[in-house]
């Protein structure tokens, strides 16, 4: 079992930009967290992996209203952010799954 990198700053982007309420980026960061947790836990069979993305990448989807209405939206600095955030996440695990594959199910 390996434990996620403890240095590693998730969605550090959109915490630092103030565009992004951070109550919300806690919400997404809770969103990956759960594909952190599953990861840590020893999972490495890919289709698993990538059902939890989904269900994840979904848990964000539903976010967009909300930061509709704290006047902010999921683009393409979130985008962008949340993408490098799930790219290293599956290096850093070693998970061979391709990033657009890896949030396929994004409406953002």
């Amino acid at each position: 079992m390996k434990l996620f990198d403890t240095n590693y700053k998730l969605l550090d982007e959109m915490y630092q930009d103030d565009y992004y309420p951070t109550f919300l980026v806690d919400k997404v960061k809770d969103e990956l967290q759960k594909v952190i947790d599953l990861l840590e836990s020893g999972e490495t069979d890919v289709e698993v992996v990538q059902e939890k993305l989904d269900e994840a990448v979904c848990g964000i989807n539903d976010l967009q209203e909300e930061f509709d209405q704290n006047d902010s939206e999921i683009e393409t600095v979130a985008r962008d952010c949340i993408g490098v955030t799930v790219a290293y996440i599956l290096e850093w695990f070693a998970i061979p799954i391709d990033i657009e594959e890896a949030i396929r199910e994004r409406d953002w």
